[in-house]
């Protein structure tokens, strides 16, 4: 009775959990071309996935089994969601517009090791400078802070991207980008 009302169903929420924050990781690397991992990712995701709904079928008469599950799927993407976050794997593109000079925010992105293109251009109010800057997810941070610091009225957005090739990058911290990393996320022909 106890194993079928509490046991079972805390199984299936963490197995749940497990399988969905898998899930969340492994489309976030497909989006990313790591084709050596998300399959990997994907055997095992579909293989908790089975464990859990052949259990939750065998238990069908039992809702706690139905919470448990729901639950885990909920809780699963919210970890998938907060392990990406951490991971910060890929790159972004970076685009500041702003009516002042570029040159300031340039300098102090240069400075830090992110390489930095500009163009004038005109926007709705007039003559604006707009900067671009690709740049590792796990550099963002530093990056805004130097828009804010420079230009705290700046419109600036962000987007992914999907592949560059020659540009400055700061040096990676020690330890921060391993030979695992570079071999899993490695584009392939």
């Amino acid at each position: 009775m106890a194993y079928d009302y509490i046991v079972l169903p805390v199984l299936i929420f963490l197995a749940r959990i497990t399988d969905v924050t898998i899930g969340t990781i492994r489309v976030i690397l497909v989006t990313r071309g790591a084709r050596k991992l998300a399959p990997l990712l994907g055997f095992f995701e579909v293989l908790i996935w089975l464990i859990v709904v052949s259990q939750v079928m065998r238990n069908l008469s039992n809702p706690a089994c139905y919470i448990g599950y729901a639950a885990g799927f909920a809780t699963g993407n919210f970890f998938g969601m907060f392990l990406e976050e951490k991971l910060a794997i890929g790159m972004l593109i970076v685009r500041v517009i702003t009516p002042q000079k570029a040159d300031d925010l340039i300098g102090a992105l240069n400075q830090k090791g992110f390489g930095a293109t500009s163009i004038e251009a005109t926007g709705a109010n007039g003559h604006v400078n707009v900067i671009f800057s690709v740049v590792q997810r796990s550099e963002l941070g530093k990056v805004v802070e130097l828009i804010q610091r420079y230009y705290p009225k700046a419109f600036y957005s962000v987007e992914d991207v999907r592949f560059a090739r020659e540009g400055i990058f700061p040096d990676r911290e020690e330890g921060r980008k391993t030979a695992w990393h570079s071999w899993l996320l490695r584009k392939r022909k």
